[in-house]
């Protein structure tokens, strides 16, 4: 019997889902933490190289038989429909489970899937209208939607400390199916489905493995019948990445990497609002996030004004439980992270930095790298030239905000 967890009050599979069937991994057992408590909450199996290579067979088998041009883009259209529907249903059980193993609040892991759902239903509009082939990929919904919309075929590897909501989203993928009159299959009908004239998607369009970066994403990254890679994540690793895609295949390859991203605020700026929004782009989602607004250029003019009014809204933010509906900032996902962030602290703290209210400059360690932490950085600048090159003097590019009401 496959291995599953009990997380949140519901059961997850614990396995690999390889062509439409639940394995046990032949990797090492990973251990996953719930950050707000420290205490490990479930076990999973992770893929060897051979459960790798089983995988992407699956994949490219369904490619080149089932799914890809074999499968109309109307079909394909209301397969995803149907799925965005499943995840909707699901919405409150998807949240819980990702709350408990990443740390994020409740309300905000709603809103996530949300999002989700409402970019599948998206994809499913361009399903008749695009075309591609077999795509391996390690981020969600904004990735794997396309993907499918597209006719390709994917393999999925999770985030190794955070994997127990995409091994849920595998269990719902498998359930979902329409039927003539374009009827949803009900999540609680699940023993029917061998029996259900329902249309489904086709055994390995989408496959799932766990495990390490250094072992599964290495494994992935350089196998050879693997057309496509797309990942999110650190600069180092997307380096390692393109380095195995080149030595290999030549796989195409996309990334999503670091940011440092500035959020500039000139002296004619609603002082209010830009620090508001200065505080939300920095500490939502615990400044885990790519396009964090860490980077917080203020005029001269207004900048202790601006101090004073960005330490009042963070002072209000509510961290906490969460599984509290009113907490906005849970822990960090992982201790290795939360280590990571007390370090660019401490560093900043060392080369001049004054803890809490800024007094940042750019040739700091702790102005120059990405944290992916809730951590912000309070740069004073005189002139528009001079902030223009402050927010480009960074090896990112991610994102950027402007504060004015000079139109």
């Amino acid at each position: 019997m496959t291995r599953s967890v009990s997380v949140a009050k519901t059961t997850v599979p614990a396995g690999l889902y390889i062509g439409g069937t639940w394995f046990d991994g032949r990797g090492p057992l990973l251990e996953t933490v719930n950050p707000a408590t420290e205490q490990v909450i479930a076990s999973i199996t992770t893929a060897s190289e051979g459960d790798i290579d089983n995988a992407v067979s699956a994949a490219r088998e369904c490619f080149e038989t089932n799914w890809g041009t074999n499968t109309s883009g109307q079909v394909r259209g209301k397969l995803m429909l149907a799925l965005a529907d499943a995840l909707e249903r699901e919405n409150e059980r998807i949240a819980k489970v990702e709350s408990e193993d990443s740390g994020k609040p409740l309300a905000w892991c709603k809103v996530d899937n949300e999002d989700a759902v409402a970019c599948y239903r998206y994809y499913a509009g361009l399903a008749d209208k695009i075309h591609g082939t077999t795509i391996e990929l390690d981020d969600q919904e904004k990735k794997i939607a396309p993907a499918l919309a597209a006719g390709c075929t994917i393999v999925f590897k999770a985030a190794e400390s955070t994997p127990l909501a995409t091994l849920l989203f595998a269990e719902i993928f498998d359930t979902v199916g329409y039927g003539d009159l374009g009827s949803i299959l009900p999540p609680t009908s699940i023993p029917a489905v061998a029996d259900s004239p329902l249309l489904r998607f086709p055994a390995g369009t989408f496959n799932h493995v766990s495990g390490l970066g250094a072992t599964v994403g290495n494994a992935l990254s350089r196998h050879m019948d693997i057309d496509k890679i797309a990942f999110t994540g650190s600069t180092a690793t997307g380096r390692h990445i393109l380095k195995a895609a080149a030595e290999t295949n030549l796989k195409g390859v996309t990334l999503e990497l670091g940011g440092k991203s500035a959020n500039i605020v000139f002296e004619d700026a609603k002082l209010e609002d830009a620090a508001k929004w200065a505080a939300f782009g920095v500490f939502e989602n615990m400044g885990q996030s790519c396009s964090a607004g860490s980077r917080i250029l203020v005029q001269e003019g207004v900048y202790d004004k601006f101090i004073e009014l960005f330490v009042k809204e963070t002072q209000a933010i509510k961290v906490g439980d969460p599984a509290k509906h009113d907490t906005f900032q849970g822990p960090q996902a992982n201790k290795v992270q939360f280590e990571k962030i007390l370090g660019y602290i401490k560093a900043g703290k060392e080369e001049g930095g004054r803890l809490v209210t800024g007094d940042v400059t750019m040739d700091m360690k702790i102005a120059k790298e990405e944290i992916f932490g809730p951590v912000a950085c309070v740069i004073k600048f005189k002139t528009e030239e001079e902030t223009i090159k402050l927010a480009n003097g960074t090896e990112y590019g991610l994102a950027a905000a402007v504060h004015t009401n000079d139109e």
